[in-house]
């Protein structure tokens, strides 16, 4: 019977997005974190009649066709803005717009985050910028950005186009350092590496960057703030209960599908 099989891939659908559901409350105060959500589309049909007839032997505008179930096609991201919130910490930066940071892992691979919780890490050349793992954030030329040690970390003001300024007795003197930002064609294509980092793809495109690519709009940078997640826990949660009884739905089919079998098989 169709409807056990049918029922079932509903099931294992709707799992999926149970799952998809509950990551995105597990980070819903997760810094830069964007919600996910699931999407389906059909299986095959199965073709039970390719013409259909009335009663008087007219032929019907529509043949006869049996759906085969649902499977998921895809997990999206949402790269909508989070809201900003203040921090007071002076190396937490919130991007608005579409840009991402650029840091540098272990491998020496360049991946891409929106989460700006960033801190100053010891170095021998100075204070290096860097993610709480330690990665290094990159300015606009791809390399590191270090302050010397002669530069007090109190007096290190970063504008809204990502250039870091000193504050000196005579004024602002730049520093000649500028965080870079780049943005994606499609975002949606990232790869997800975990601890909120990023990487590029051929689905994504290439990263352009915002400081050599004058087609783009360009995004600022808030100092002191952090960019919430776009999640909506309340959404979720209505998410979460449709999910759930399509789940139920499906379930009652597979039982119902039982009894019919059961009904089939106890005949005399």
């Amino acid at each position: 019977m169709r409807s056990l099989w049918t029922a079932a891939s509903g099931m294992i659908s709707q799992q999926s997005n149970v799952d998809t559901i509950s990551n995105n409350l597990a980070n819903v105060n997760t810094v830069g974190y964007k919600r996910e959500s699931a999407q389906f589309k059909s299986l095959l049909y199965q073709t039970i009649q390719e013409q259909s007839y009335d009663n008087t032997g007219e032929p019907k505008p529509y043949g006869i066709q049996v759906g085969l179930g649902v499977r998921t096609a895809a997990i999206a991201s949402q790269y909508t803005q989070g809201s900003i919130n203040d921090t007071g910490n002076d190396f937490d930066l919130a991007i608005l717009g579409k840009g991402f940071f650029m840091v540098q892992t272990p491998t020496g691979e360049v991946a891409y985050t929106r989460n700006g919780s960033f801190q100053l890490s010891a170095g021998p050349e100075g204070f290096m910028l860097a993610t709480s793992d330690g990665y290094p954030v990159l300015d606009v030329n791809g390399e590191a950005i270090v302050l010397s040690d002669e530069m007090a970390a109190s007096e290190i003001i970063i504008n809204d186009a990502g250039e870091l300024l000193y504050k000196s007795e005579i004024g602002m003197m730049p520093t000649g350092m500028q965080i870079g930002l780049v943005q994606f064609n499609n975002p949606a294509g990232l790869h997800k590496l975990g601890n909120s980092l990023l990487r590029q793809t051929e689905a994504s495109g290439i990263a352009r960057p915002e400081a050599f690519d004058d087609s783009l709009e360009k995004s600022s940078i808030r100092q002191g703030a952090l960019e919430a997640s776009n999640v909506q826990a309340v959404d979720e949660i209505v998410n979460l209960i449709v999910a759930q009884r399509a789940y139920e739905m499906n379930s009652k089919i597979i039982t119902a599908t039982d009894e019919m079998l059961q009904q089939a098989n106890n005949l005399r």
